[in-house]
């Protein structure tokens, strides 16, 4: 990406600083404590909530308690299970996973709340149709806490809307499909922009049917990909079972200390292990962002808390238990520490340059390439901050020259002269390809066939759930008008996000992580401020179900009205 990459590499530095990461983690802490650990609430009520029995038709909203669910799920469980874990290991190593499961229980207290505060200032002014999210507490808490403020609180909304807006643009939709068209084109050679196409018409079909063809869709394909995905990741684990403790085990030390270098694994420090978890797991799951509040904020409901308990359900599928499932099948088959993948005939040669040194082209042997597929080396040099030691990853990009093909070498910055670690070069399999690599490396075709339809099932989902965030934010800004030129630019930027300009596993760091730090900075002050009226709301609604005052309205429909949102319908 040139220049390009360095500006988000910038930006994102400076969005993601060690600052902002401790006050995310302090503020999961904050509502932690303050609701008497609301987790176990979460894993103990949230399940009976979303199995209907609270259901209620003649409540406000537009779909049933486990349609909210799925919806918000349809946008965590994704390629950020896929590919955003296998980020954090190729970046952080084993360590990142430790932090990933201390963001997964603190997001818990934090889903909560922002679920229970855009529940309680949700606009139902439509009963069928609710609007809510960060946007709509910023507007209305603060108008009602301080009239003479409620311009600060309109002009938050609207920082917050554009934030969303670029997120779902990013994050939640170029990231996707990007991931999709890389690992299609790598197992099958089908260009990117054929991937990019069907993936529009797809997305486009189901989005423009609004909030309750999302529900019903993601209602569909979540339980079903994450059955199917555990199922298959089962199977690759029994084939390592013996390596199973060893592995948790190292999660954990190696967040306390420092990763060392290994094959394709260039080391990494306390710090990396632990800013490589947290973002990747707050990109996952969401926790911080108020996105999936919007999807909650549908639900049939007039109890706020009630769907702020089962939001916090999301980290925990999404991050504690998904996520950790794909880390175990990375870690257990070894395909992130891998020795070199190819050899060199001869290691290129090096040049020093005004800025550093640059090395010459590689001719490759073979016609097993594709054009623009990217390889990395591992060379020492200086130093480098974020592992602790002198290693250095130095990306490469394969391109057809004549009748063979040839990699072109990223320059290396710094004095220091760098030298090639090893004889060989690997093939840089980024986010959901890695993953699918591991699954290939215990039945040969598992990874290709399994990850790639779980790619595309995993995208679908993230990228319609994440168009109605966007969509909710177009809203609050332009109305109604807003949602068709939403719709039509968000549709084209999947195109555009599989045409070839995304190369490497930073570059879709950085474009990611831009997008997710935006809409936390936004977010995180409204809970600050109004996050008490949550709390207030939550522990009235417990005490109101220890005392048995509130209990199941009926019993629980069959499955396939839950599925479909029948047992919600008002009858004529």
């Amino acid at each position: 990406m040139g220049d390009l990459g360095q500006i988000l590499a910038s930006i994102n530095a400076v969005l993601w600083n060690e600052t902002w990461i401790f006050i995310i983690a302090g503020t999961g802490v904050l509502f932690t404590v303050w609701s008497g650990f609301c987790q176990y609430r979460a894993l103990t009520h949230g399940p009976v909530v979303i199995r209907g029995v609270y259901d209620d038709p003649a409540d406000p909203g537009a779909i049933n308690h486990f349609q909210a669910l799925s919806a918000a799920l349809s946008g965590t469980v994704g390629l950020g299970n896929i590919g955003g874990v296998a980020l954090a290991i190729t970046l952080g190593g084993p360590g990142a996973i430790f932090w990933m499961w201390i963001v997964g229980f603190l997001g818990m207290a934090i889903k909560l709340t922002e679920v229970t505060l855009s529940m309680l200032y949700r606009n139902t002014d439509d009963p069928d149709n609710p609007h809510g999210g960060p946007m709509w507490v910023a507007d209305k808490a603060l108008a009602r806490l301080k009239p003479e403020f409620a311009w600060f609180g309109k002009t938050l909304a609207v920082l917050f809307s554009l934030c969303i807006i670029l997120s779902s643009a990013t994050g939640g939709n170029m990231f996707q499909a990007w991931n999709v068209a890389d690992i299609t084109n790598a197992y099958f050679g089908v260009a990117g922009w054929i991937s990019g196409a069907i993936l529009t018409i797809l997305v486009g079909s189901v989005i423009i049917g609004g909030i309750k063809r999302i529900g019903r869709v993601a209602g569909t394909i979540v339980p079903v990909m994450v059955f199917f995905y555990i199922i298959a990741g089962t199977y690759v684990l029994f084939a390592h079972y013996e390596k199973i403790p060893s592995l948790l085990a190292l999660m954990v030390t190696s967040a306390f200390s420092p990763s060392e270098a290994t094959g394709a694994f260039i080391g990494g420090t306390v710090a990396s292990a632990f800013m490589f978890g947290m973002k990747r797991a707050i990109f996952s799951n969401e926790a911080g962002q108020g996105s999936s509040a919007m999807a909650h904020a549908a639900a049939k409901t007039d109890e706020p808390a009630r769907e702020g308990i089962v939001a916090g359900l999301e980290p925990f599928i999404d991050t504690i238990v998904v996520c950790t499932f794909t880390a175990l099948i990375i870690l257990a088959t070894g395909i992130w520490n891998r020795a070199p993948d190819l050899s060199f005939d001869a290691p290129p040669s090096l040049t020093q340059t005004a800025t550093g040194w640059s090395f010459s082209d590689t001719k490759l042997v073979g016609r097993d390439w594709r054009s623009d597929e990217p390889v990395m080396m591992v060379v020492e040099a200086g130093e480098n901050a974020a592992t602790g030691n002198h290693l250095h990853r130095v990306s490469g990009l394969v391109s057809a020259s004549g009748s063979g093909f040839t990699i072109s070498w990223d320059d290396v910055n710094g004095d220091a002269k760098p030298s090639i670690v090893g004889n060989g070069f690997y093939r840089d399999y980024v986010g959901a390809t890695l993953t699918a690599k591991a699954f290939d490396s215990v039945t040969p075709g598992l990874g290709k066939w399994l990850i790639t339809i779980s790619s595309w099932l995993f995208a679908i989902s993230t990228i319609i759930a994440w168009a109605y965030y966007g969509e909710q934010g177009a809203i609050y800004i332009a109305g109604d008008r807003g949602v068709l030129p939403f719709r039509l630019t968000y549709c084209a930027l999947i195109f555009v996000a599989t045409l070839g300009h995304i190369k490497t596993s930073t570059d879709l760091d950085n474009l990611s992580g831009i997008g997710l730090g935006v809409i936390i900075y936004a977010n995180l002050p409204i809970c600050w401020i109004f996050g008490y009226q949550a709390m207030r709301a939550y522990k009235d609604y417990v005490r109101r179900l220890k005392s048995g005052r509130m209990g199941p309205d009926h019993p629980a429909p069959n499955l396939d009205d839950l599925l479909s949102g029948r047992d919600v319908e008002r009858k004529a």
